[in-house]
């Protein structure tokens, strides 16, 4: 028989007549086990498990995940607060918006990213020649700050709704002839391939976890404070020079970064 402080540690015990799923009953805290089953159907929802936006019930999923139907409201609970799901009398506990993936192992724009998942549109907020770059920026280009550039300021939107607010730093030879092209309807990495005759290479990449000061959460229509993420990129052509500087804010409840990492052979100790 389970001693009843674990029983009451974690969770409560199976129904008269229902036998328990392994793992109801645990010694470990239940808000350790609800972060945990919090943690698994949150990668179930981003990575479409629910296709109708609809999760079971709490019984489903306690037999599911084996864990105590407390332990599940409380997960619930969490990712009702992120945002994520809502739950609601006679309807049940459905995702609030459906989570898109990024891959992050392949250098490709938001459109080309997001193909099939429905139209892509930017709002262009900012399109103009600077006669000087921050010095910052022209650090990170590799130009002198005199050396000028294109700046660029997009709101993304992805059926109807925003998703990433997107500034761009671009070197005065790209960015010109970026400036002739469509931005509201390509991805800037497509028109600088057209537009300059040359490939991309790589870019190098930091990914960063803010909350959203009250500007961009205006423009993203999420709640000032929300959690967003916060990706810096650089951009380079093929032949390695630096031409397209990014800082870019991607609505966390939108949006699931991805990649596949391989182990290589570990370095050789000396």
């Amino acid at each position: 028989m389970d001693h009843p402080r674990d029983a009451a540690r974690g969770g409560q015990r199976a129904r008269p007549g229902r036998s328990a799923a392994a793992g109801w009953v645990s010694s470990r805290p239940r808000a350790e086990r609800a972060r945990e089953v919090a943690d698994v159907l949150r990668q179930q929802i981003t990575s479409g498990r629910f296709p109708d936006g609809v999760l079971p019930d709490e019984y489903s999923l306690g037999q599911r995940l084996h864990a105590s139907r407390n332990a599940v409201r409380e997960a619930l609970g969490l990712l009702r607060n992120e945002g994520l799901i809502t739950r609601r009398r006679g309807v049940g506990t459905t995702v609030v918006l459906p989570k898109y993936g990024h891959g992050l192992d392949r250098l490709a724009g938001l459109a080309e990213a997001l193909s099939g998942h429905g139209a892509v549109t930017n709002e262009i907020r900012a399109a103009e020649a600077v006669t000087e770059l921050p010095a910052v920026i022209a650090e990170r280009l590799g130009v002198p700050a005199a050396a000028g550039g294109v700046r660029l300021e997009r709101l993304r939107w992805l059926d109807g709704l925003p998703l990433s607010l997107d500034s761009s730093y671009l070197t005065t030879d790209v960015g010109t002839r970026v400036l002739a092209g469509d931005l509201v309807g390509r991805d800037v990495f497509s028109l600088i391939e057209e537009t300059s005759g040359h490939r991309l290479g790589r870019a190098d990449v930091a990914v960063h976890a803010v909350t959203a000061d009250p500007d961009t959460a205006a423009l993203l229509r999420i709640e000032a404070g929300a959690a967003v993420f916060a990706l810096e990129r650089l951009t380079h052509l093929a032949d390695g020079r630096p031409v397209d500087a990014e800082s870019i804010r991607i609505r966390a409840d939108r949006m699931a970064l991805r990649t596949t990492l391989h182990r290589g052979v570990p370095p050789a100790s000396g």
